[in-house]
């Protein structure tokens, strides 16, 4: 009985669990030349092995291969110059938040995304203390000792124009997911152990055929939105036109209730995974990559009906990339 009035305090308050893993205060809003501030341009030798020369802002500026204009952001691969066989990659962007986020919201607003053969674009999450980089498929002796104890998360990835959108998860061992949770996704494997899934993780294809590649530009983008605690990960996405986006989505304020937005796309709950000690605090990442381990492995590219060999059709069409290039509205922090 002496603990009712704390509990009745604590519901006047709104300071239940409830509350707390569904009201968010906005800590970002970046448009335009304030997205690009929160960024930073990676230059590393590309850790898939993939077909691609990331490039520093300097660079991509002289090159025009990224452009502000208003609140939109557009980053751009090369789609200009017919590679050497022996030469560096075809130019693309490889960005890294300035800051980490742990239990938060953000919502990316996106209008294009990359689309061509070859082209292995992402929007995930990833660890940049703990090791230099790292993408599921590679060898864990590339990854450095830390990885994958901190995690990663993929949002948005796809190989190859190949819809839909692949939503992921990447552990250490010990990490698995329920055969049955409330998502509209289809779960494509339920242990999250790189170690023991060949670098896969336990992955979840978004229920949209127009969530990826050239259907989800012909639709005119959309959004997708993570939110991420200390006992699940939410990934949810609408089409720009879908009836069912959240009136806080489409226009972002200072506080968001993702109680309001219905059942996720993919949905990882903690029920067999210990977050604490799986999930470390993550920075944005977001890239385009060429072939490598997945867009160029033998069998997936020959499978997606793509010509040639997936190196020989990125060196030698430059033109066939001019739709290979993401374009933000926003991406708004809540936390």
């Amino acid at each position: 009985m002496g603990s009712r009035p704390l509990i009745s305090l604590l519901l006047l308050l709104g300071v239940t669990e409830g509350v707390l893993s569904s009201v968010y205060s906005r800590s970002s809003n970046l448009v335009g030349q304030s997205f690009l501030d929160a960024f930073t341009w990676q230059t590393i030798a590309d850790p898939n092995y993939g077909r691609v020369n990331y490039i520093d802002e300097a660079t991509a500026q002289s090159k025009g291969l990224f452009s502000v204009s208003k609140n939109q952001v557009t980053l751009r691969a090369d789609s200009t110059t017919t590679l050497s066989s022996t030469g560096p990659g075809r130019d693309a962007f490889r960005l890294s938040s300035n800051d980490q986020y742990t239990a938060h919201v953000a919502i990316f607003d996106i209008v294009h995304m990359p689309q061509g053969c070859g082209t292995w674009p992402a929007v995930w999450y990833y660890s940049l203390s703990l090791s230099r980089v790292q993408h599921p498929l590679i060898s864990l002796q590339e990854l450095g000792a830390n990885w994958p104890d901190e995690g990663e998360i993929d949002i948005v990835e796809g190989v190859n124009n190949q819809s839909p959108n692949l939503s992921s998860m990447h552990t250490s061992a010990n990490c698995t997911m329920p055969s049955s949770r409330s998502m509209t996704g289809t779960s494509q494997g339920t242990n999250c152990d790189v170690d023991e899934t060949n670098n896969s993780g336990c992955g979840v294809l978004t229920n949209d055929t127009r969530s990826f590649g050239p259907a989800f530009n012909s639709a005119g983008g959309g959004w997708y939105a993570i939110e991420r605690t200390s006992s699940f990960v939410k990934i949810f996405f609408w089409e720009r036109h879908s009836m069912s986006v959240p009136t806080d989505v489409t226009n972002p304020g200072s506080t968001i209730n993702t109680e309001n937005w219905g059942v996720p796309a993919a949905y990882f709950p903690d029920t067999d995974c210990n977050f604490a000690t799986h999930l470390g605090p993550h920075n944005i990442m977001i890239d385009l990559d060429f072939c490598g381990a997945w867009a160029g492995d033998s069998q997936v590219y020959a499978s997606s009906g793509c010509p040639s060999t997936c190196i020989d059709y990125v060196n030698q069409n430059p033109s066939a990339f001019r739709s290979a290039y993401f374009t933000f509205n926003s991406l708004n922090i809540y936390e």
